[in-house]
C-alpha cells in the first residue's frame, strides 16, 4: 500500500524503460501476516504510462479485532487510485475526507503539491472477523499539475462504466477505453480497467494508448502463444494489437495504461516528483511537522498519531 516505508527510493528513473514487451514477476512482501505483492515500479520498468506504483493487497483473512491500521501520512505529485475485490477501509485525508471505500468503488486521492491521509479497518468493522482483497496504484502528475491543489473524488461502483458480452464483464475504473469514459477527473490521459474474462473468452487490449499494461489478479490469460499465470504483469510495445485470451478457469484482469509522461519521476517513500529538489522540500517539511503552518496537516479526527520520516 502506499504507506510502505521499504520502497527503494533509488528505484529506476524511468530512463532503463525497456522499448520491447516486458514481463514482471512482483517482489511480495510481509508485513506480518499481510502480504503485499508489488509490480511497479520495477528494475526493468518504473512506469506504464503514468502508472508509477501498482501494489496487489491481500487476499488477507482478519480475526476479530485486527485489520489494517495505515497511520497518517503524506505524498505529494501523484494520485492514489485504491480498488477492492473484497472488503473495506476508512480512508481520512488532510481535505477532510471522510469517506468508507467498498468493493468495486474506487478512490481517487490527487496529492498535488500535498496531502496527508489514513486508510484503517475501524469502528465496528472490527466486530467481526474482515477480508481485503484489492489493489493501490499511485498514478505519476504531469509536470503543470504537482503544485494543484490536493483533492479527493469517490465513485461508487454503479457510477463505473459496465461492459458486458461474449464471456467477459470489464467496468472502468479511470480514464477512457473501449469508447467509454469513467467519471472521475484525471490530469492526464489514461485508462484502468477491472475484466473478468471465463474460460476461453478474450478480449483486445484498447488501441488508442500509448502505452498498455496487463495485471493478472486470478486465473491465467494466453498471449501471442504463451501462458500467463496470476501475480505477473505483461507491458506491450506501442502500436501492436493485442488479444488476451482467459485460460481453462478465466481469468480476472486489471488493465492499464495511457500517455507517458514529459519525463522520467523521481520517487522516495511516498513522494514523487519530476525533480530531486521537489523531493527534498516535502521531506523537510514533513519532517518540520508543523501541522498548524505548514505544508501537511493531519486528518481532522485522525490526528493523534503519524508515520515518521524515514531514516533514509
Amino acid at each position: 500500500m502506499s504507506w510502505n516505508p521499504n520502497l527503494d527510493p533509488h528505484c529506476p528513473t524511468g530512463t532503463e524503460i525497456d522499448a520491447i514487451e516486458t514481463v514482471i514477476v512482483p517482489r511480495a512482501r510481509d508485513l506480518g501476516g499481510f502480504e503485499v505483492r508489488r509490480a511497479l515500479p520495477a528494475p526493468k520498468r518504473q512506469m506504464v504510462g503514468p502508472f508509477i506504483f501498482f501494489d496487489q493487497m491481500g487476499p488477507a483473512e482478519f480475526l476479530t479485532g485486527q485489520g489494517i491500521d495505515v497511520r497518517p501520512h503524506p505524498h505529494i505529485g501523484l494520485a492514489t487510485v485504491t480498488y477492492l475485490y473484497k472488503g473495506r477501509i476508512h480512508h481520512r485525508d488532510s481535505l477532510g475526507t471522510d469517506q468508507w471505500i467498498d468493493e468495486g468503488a474506487v478512490n481517487w486521492m490527487l496529492a498535488g503539491r500535498g496531502i496527508t491521509h489514513s486508510e484503517r479497518m475501524d469502528g465496528a468493522a472490527r466486530q467481526a472477523p474482515q477480508s481485503l482483497f484489492g489493489l493501490q496504484t499511485w498514478v505519476a502528475l504531469p509536470k503543470d499539475a504537482e503544485d494543484s491543489p490536493a483533492n479527493f473524488e469517490h465513485a461508487t461502483k454503479e457510477s463505473l462504466p459496465l461492459i458486458e458480452g461474449e464471456g467477459k464483464q470489464l467496468r472502468l475504473i479511470l480514464g477512457d477505453a473501449y469508447g467509454e469514459r469513467a467519471p472521475t477527473k484525471t490530469m492526464s490521459e489514461m485508462f484502468y480497467a477491472d475484466a473478468i474474462l471465463a474460460a476461453g473468452a478474450s478480449i483486445p487490449m484498447p488501441d488508442n494508448h500509448e502505452d498498455r499494461g496487463v495485471y493478472i489478479t486470478a486465473g491465467s490469460v494466453e498471449v501471442a502463444g504463451q501462458l500467463f499465470e496470476a501475480g505477473q504483469m505483461m507491458v506491450f510495445r506501442p502500436g501492436d494489437r493485442v488479444s488476451l485470451k482467459a485460460g481453462d478457469l478465466g481469468a480476472r484482469l486489471m488493465l492499464l495504461g495511457g500517455e507517458t509522461l514529459e519525463g522520467p519521476r523521481y520517487i522516495w517513500w511516498n513522494f514523487v516528483a519530476s525533480s530531486k529538489e521537489r523531493i527534498e522540500e516535502a521531506k523537510q517539511a514533513w519532517r518540520a511537522e508543523d501541522w498548524a503552518h505548514g505544508r501537511f496537516q493531519l486528518p481532522p479526527g485522525d490526528a493523534d498519531e503519524f508515520i515518521a520520516l524515514p531514516d533514509r
